[in-house]
Protein backbone atom coordinates (compact mmCIF):
# COMPACT_ATOMS: atom_id res chain seq x y z
CA UNK A 1 0.00 0.00 0.00
CA UNK A 2 1.09 3.49 -0.72
CA UNK A 3 0.17 6.68 0.18
CA UNK A 4 0.10 9.04 -2.42
CA UNK A 5 -1.63 12.32 -0.94
CA UNK A 6 -2.93 13.43 2.41
CA UNK A 7 -4.55 16.66 2.87
CA UNK A 8 -6.96 18.16 6.07
CA UNK A 9 -10.05 15.26 5.87
CA UNK A 10 -8.60 13.57 2.75
CA UNK A 11 -6.13 10.62 1.68
CA UNK A 12 -5.59 8.60 -0.87
CA UNK A 13 -4.22 4.99 -0.62
CA UNK A 14 -3.58 3.68 -3.35
CA UNK A 15 -5.39 4.92 -5.88
CA UNK A 16 -8.42 5.06 -3.59
CA UNK A 17 -9.63 8.63 -1.67
CA UNK A 18 -10.95 8.48 2.04
CA UNK A 19 -12.19 10.71 4.16
CA UNK A 20 -12.88 9.44 7.00
CA UNK A 21 -9.72 8.18 9.80
CA UNK A 22 -8.33 4.77 8.48
CA UNK A 23 -6.12 2.16 9.93
CA UNK A 24 -3.78 0.84 6.92
CA UNK A 25 -2.85 -3.06 6.95
CA UNK A 26 -0.28 -4.50 4.60
CA UNK A 27 -3.38 -5.72 2.28
CA UNK A 28 -6.59 -3.64 3.30
CA UNK A 29 -7.67 -0.38 4.21
CA UNK A 30 -10.28 -0.20 7.83
CA UNK A 31 -11.95 3.07 6.49
CA UNK A 32 -14.75 2.82 9.19
CA UNK A 33 -12.15 3.15 11.84
CA UNK A 34 -13.37 5.10 15.30
CA UNK A 35 -12.25 5.59 18.46
CA UNK A 36 -14.14 4.70 21.97
CA UNK A 37 -13.13 8.54 22.59
CA UNK A 38 -12.60 10.53 19.12
CA UNK A 39 -9.35 12.08 20.05
CA UNK A 40 -8.10 9.82 22.66
CA UNK A 41 -6.55 6.80 21.37
CA UNK A 42 -7.28 3.81 23.95
CA UNK A 43 -6.35 0.25 23.56
CA UNK A 44 -9.62 -0.96 23.40
CA UNK A 45 -9.54 0.90 20.10
CA UNK A 46 -6.34 -1.34 18.69
CA UNK A 47 -7.48 -4.59 18.88
CA UNK A 48 -7.65 -5.47 15.41
CA UNK A 49 -3.91 -3.66 14.91
CA UNK A 50 -2.70 -5.80 18.05
CA UNK A 51 -4.21 -9.00 16.64
CA UNK A 52 -2.90 -8.40 13.22
CA UNK A 53 0.80 -9.51 15.32
CA UNK A 54 2.84 -6.78 13.31
CA UNK A 55 6.26 -5.27 14.95
CA UNK A 56 5.37 -1.91 13.63
CA UNK A 57 2.55 0.78 14.12
CA UNK A 58 2.90 4.37 12.70
CA UNK A 59 0.04 6.59 14.53
CA UNK A 60 -1.04 10.12 12.96
CA UNK A 61 -2.70 12.26 15.24
CA UNK A 62 -4.23 14.77 12.68
CA UNK A 63 -3.37 17.36 10.82
CA UNK A 64 -2.71 19.65 14.36
CA UNK A 65 -2.05 16.70 16.51
CA UNK A 66 -5.34 16.82 18.34
CA UNK A 67 -5.67 13.46 19.14
CA UNK A 68 -3.61 12.16 22.24
CA UNK A 69 -1.89 8.78 22.93
CA UNK A 70 -1.72 8.14 26.36
CA UNK A 71 1.15 6.60 28.01
CA UNK A 72 -0.94 3.04 29.20
CA UNK A 73 -1.83 2.90 25.28
CA UNK A 74 1.99 3.09 24.20
CA UNK A 75 3.01 0.27 26.89
CA UNK A 76 0.42 -1.61 26.19
CA UNK A 77 1.53 -1.81 22.38
CA UNK A 78 5.04 -2.37 23.17
CA UNK A 79 3.94 -4.73 25.71
CA UNK A 80 3.00 -6.62 22.68
CA UNK A 81 6.09 -6.08 20.53
CA UNK A 82 5.40 -3.46 18.55
CA UNK A 83 7.30 -0.21 17.80
CA UNK A 84 5.43 2.21 17.51
CA UNK A 85 5.95 6.00 16.03
CA UNK A 86 3.62 8.89 16.91
CA UNK A 87 3.24 11.55 14.54
CA UNK A 88 1.42 14.54 13.17
CA UNK A 89 -0.57 13.14 10.56
CA UNK A 90 1.62 14.29 7.37
CA UNK A 91 4.76 13.44 9.12
CA UNK A 92 3.32 9.92 9.54
CA UNK A 93 2.10 9.40 6.00
CA UNK A 94 5.97 10.32 4.54
CA UNK A 95 7.36 7.64 8.01
CA UNK A 96 4.42 5.25 6.12
CA UNK A 97 5.73 5.48 3.16
CA UNK A 98 9.46 4.93 3.79
CA UNK A 99 9.04 1.75 6.41
CA UNK A 100 6.17 0.02 4.83
CA UNK A 101 8.01 -0.33 1.65
CA UNK A 102 10.73 -2.37 4.03
CA UNK A 103 8.69 -4.24 6.22
CA UNK A 104 5.08 -4.96 6.67
CA UNK A 105 3.98 -1.84 8.89
CA UNK A 106 0.20 -0.47 9.96
CA UNK A 107 -0.60 2.52 10.00
CA UNK A 108 -3.80 4.35 12.17
CA UNK A 109 -4.15 7.78 10.50
CA UNK A 110 -6.58 10.53 12.64
CA UNK A 111 -7.15 12.55 9.09
CA UNK A 112 -8.64 15.79 10.39
CA UNK A 113 -7.54 18.13 13.97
Amino acid sequence: MEIAHYSFGRIVIDGQTYTSDVIIFPDYVNSLWWRKEGHLLQIADLKDIVAAKLSVLIIGTGFFGTMRVPEETIDYLKSNKIDIYIEYTQNAVKLYNEISSQKPTIAALHLTC
